[in-house]
């Protein structure tokens, strides 16, 4: 074998793992990385009380598609909300320190912080933000005006990530995961990467929004705006919403 994707398969092959963490009888890291407490927080619309259209399972699969184009409608809050507790909504903090959330992850771990970058959102500033999923709130992190066109340019140009309503980006805290698989945590922490944005684009169709996948991005630049190190925290995959276009 030759290349980095495949010595990466072949190193975290189980044949090839030692001890994790969790068997040395290490503490697990927190459910959730530590924000600045002096920064504006938002409470987002409960989600049991949110109401949105119902939608045949099949028929959301069936209608699923990459979106670039949309409409100058904004996203609601209870939209947004909706979205986000789609994709990352904790149900249950466990015994133990475990969150049951509404996607799955390997060992129910969960590395995955949501960033946003707001668009076009009812009642809310543009600017970028951090859902805060056990609370089920959102944290202020930069609302200057420059702020869509820097994350704009750190997804190399696409002109989607700043004309849709919102850019989810999914930054992910590795540990959370290697703690207990060691370094086949990397596999599992891409895989759920895939879960989160596919629930994603199922639940916008339900409120008539459409989702564009983004792997295209400058990694360092992204982490850089976001205030995160690349190593103990970085950014994995992101995924433009908004509202489609009526057709005539």
């Amino acid at each position: 074998m030759s290349g980095i994707g495949r010595e990466f398969i072949e190193k975290t092959k189980y044949q090839h793992l030692g001890k994790s963490d969790q068997s040395k009888g290490f503490p697990q890291p927190p459910l959730e990385s530590e924000y600045d407490k002096t920064k504006p927080v938002t409470d987002l619309p409960p989600p049991d009380e949110i109401i949105v259209p119902n939608m045949d399972l099949r028929e959301a699969i069936e209608r699923r598609r990459s979106i670039r184009n949309y409409s100058r409608e904004p996203l609601t809050m209870e939209e947004l909300s909706y979205l986000l507790w789609c994709t990352q909504g904790v149900q249950e903090v466990t015994t133990g320190e475990r969150t049951q959330r509404t996607v799955p992850s390997g060992g129910g771990r969960h590395v995955f912080e949501t960033y946003l970058l707001i668009n076009n959102v009812s009642d809310l500033r543009p600017g970028l933000y951090r859902f805060l999923a056990v609370d089920h709130k959102l944290v202020e992190i930069r609302v200057a005006a420059d702020t869509a066109d820097m994350i704009t340019e750190g997804c190399l140009g696409q002109p989607i990530v700043k004309t849709c309503a919102a850019t989810f980006i999914w930054a992910a805290v590795p540990y959370r995961v290697t703690w207990r698989y060691g370094e086949r945590g990397y596999r599992y922490m891409l895989l759920d990467a895939g879960h989160i944005c596919q629930n994603l684009y199922l639940a916008a169709e339900s409120i008539g929004g459409g989702v564009c996948a983004v792997g295209a991005f400058s990694d360092d630049d992204i982490n850089r705006l976001l205030n995160l190190d690349g190593e103990e925290q970085f950014v994995i995959y992101g995924a433009t919403v908004g509202k489609k276009v009526k057709l005539p």
